[in-house]
């Protein structure tokens, strides 16, 4: 394979770092609003039946007045959409709205007179199309008197808006029910990221244990030295990281994030794709080569000459070709429901690959890389919106300039018992970066001859857990809101390891540790 792995391995870095996931709900509610706008902001679904028969269903979200929809959808009558004309819903339709839901338009006049509006004609509820892919929360305006509004106020995306139109452009008849069913505290998918999160990380700390010979020391044992220091593995490039290159990680990646924010668009997504599929290609490949190699340490050893390429391992290019294959699969069916454990796979196996390659020397780098990337989160996620007007991170995630086609450095996984449908998502920077500190937890602990008990190892596993367990707590509290996963994962691992090291008395060795050092030591030991 032809591919720098130290060109890989810092790309993957920069565009894992911009993914996490939310609910699409916008806090950017009109100013000044009353305080007699009380009504607790819900999802609704919105279901559609086209000249009769049950078609498509979409999210919208419930504003601040209006009446409260019902939670059981056998609560709620199925009644015919009509535009307000004009479509803006801002002066009186000379639609018939009578017993209709009206559809409105978001823009020239506020929320409340086009309720009020719709009201007046007879309507039985108003659904306002946003003019963004994201639902906004309806308030209204200061000192205004809402208890008149009696009818439901719904809001829905763009794309919602757009999949109406279409029908009812082209002449069908169009009949909407609105309810708003309760959504479980926690849906199983959440626990399904978790375990994935969680065993990815495990998995590539032990994988040179998994994929060694039968021959090969176990965990409690110093790594296997030959005379001069060089430790017998494969010969791949370690990409070493530095204080230095941790700063640049900052620099680079704000960048690259601000110039996805502005222009960002579906070829800009496309050109993600391709990189993520090439980088999910190799992470693929080298899995599978490394465990097929020390099950059979033959079968890598037949090869063909082939034209440009030279001589070839029969057992690689099959690999290769099988994983080829699989991406472009991935790639082409990226929309379809089940696309979800394909990206899954591509990037469980780049993230392992790229866990093995880039190394952290000792704590202090990684104090230094997690601490930059700890407010490198925070930043573009709850206050970038303070300058930009919208939290970058999450509208590159969410794909908001793309068509609403996120990118795909993320794992996902459907939700299974919400009634509104989605993902729970976590991206590969989340993982990466937690996970360059356990993989050199579990080095440190394997070079110092430490044990289960008196390692580090077994601690930062937990502490990622117990991270990963305060994310989610963390969307729950902040109704699914986008939360910047390592705000939490960071003091649940990083902050674990310092006052461990303190407690032991062992920060300083950790502060400097050079496993350089240690292994050329360990093989004069074994030597004489």
């Amino acid at each position: 394979m032809a591919f720098s792995w130290r060109l890989i391995g810092l790309c993957i870095l920069l565009l894992s770092s911009i993914a996490t996931g939310d609910d699409d709900i916008s806090r950017a509610a009109p100013a000044n609003s009353s305080t007699s706008c009380n009504n607790p902001y819900r999802l609704v679904l919105v279901k559609l039946w086209i000249d009769g028969a049950e078609h498509e269903q979409m999210g919208g979200l419930s504003a601040a007045f209006g009446s409260l929809l019902p939670t059981n959808i056998k609560n709620t009558p199925r009644l015919p959409a009509t535009y307000t004309k004009p479509l803006n819903g801002c002066s009186s339709s000379s639609s018939k709205l009578s017993g209709s839901i009206a559809l409105a338009l978001r823009g020239q006049c506020d929320f409340l007179t086009k309720a009020a509006v719709a009201q007046a004609g007879g309507a039985a509820g108003i659904v306002m199309i946003n003019d963004q892919e994201d639902l906004l929360e309806i308030t209204c305006p200061d000192n205004s008197t809402v208890s008149n509004i009696t009818i439901p106020v719904v809001t829905i995306s763009k794309a919602g808006g757009d999949v109406i139109d279409k029908y009812i452009s082209s002449g069908k008849k169009v009949e909407i029910l609105l309810y708003s069913p309760d959504r479980p505290i926690v849906d199983y998918s959440a626990m399904f990221i978790w375990l994935m999160a969680v065993g990815t990380i495990f998995c590539a700390s032990f994988w040179s244990e998994l994929t060694a010979s039968e021959e090969s020391n176990d965990y409690e044992q110093a790594p296997e030295v030959h005379a001069g220091g060089a430790r017998e593995e494969d010969d791949k490039e370690i990409l070493n990281i530095t204080t230095k290159s941790a700063f640049i990680f900052v620099i680079s990646a704000s960048t690259f994030l601000l110039l996805l924010y502005f222009f960002m668009s579906a070829w800009f997504v496309w050109l993600l794709i391709i990189l993520f599929s090439i980088g999910g290609v190799e992470g693929m490949h080298s899995c599978i080569i490394s465990l097929v190699s020390s099950k059979c340490k033959g079968c890598g050893r037949k090869t063909l000459n082939l034209p440009l390429l030279g001589e070839v391992s029969i057992l690689s290019l099959v690999v290769l070709i099988m994983c080829v294959a699989f991406a472009i699969f991935w790639a082409a069916t990226r929309k379809a429901s089940y696309s979800w454990i394909g990206q899954d796979i591509l990037g469980i196996c780049l993230m392992i690959t790229v866990l093995q390659l880039a190394q952290l020397p000792n704590i202090k780098v990684a104090t230094v890389l997690l601490c930059c990337a700890f407010l490198y989160d925070i930043f573009w996620v709850f206050l970038s919106p303070a300058i930009f007007h919208d939290s970058v991170m999450i509208a590159v995630a969410r794909g908001d300039k793309a068509g609403g086609e996120s990118i795909p450095m993320l794992l996902r996984v459907p939700r299974v018992s919400d009634p509104y449908g989605g993902y729970d998502m976590i991206g590969f920077g989340d993982i990466l970066f937690p996970g360059l500190l356990v993989c050199f937890a579990f080095r440190f602990d394997k070079a110092r001859r430490k044990g289960v008990r008196n390692g580090y190892y077994l601690w930062m596993i937990v502490g990622y857990g117990i991270g990963l367990l305060f994310t989610y707590l963390g969307l729950y509290l902040m109704n699914g809101h986008g939360q910047p996963a390592l705000l939490y994962l960071v003091p649940c691992t990083l902050g674990t390891y310092v006052v461990l090291g303190l407690v032991r008395g062992e920060l300083k060795d950790l502060w400097n540790y050079d496993s350089e050092s240690t292994k050329v030591a360990d093989s004069l030991l074994e030597d004489a």
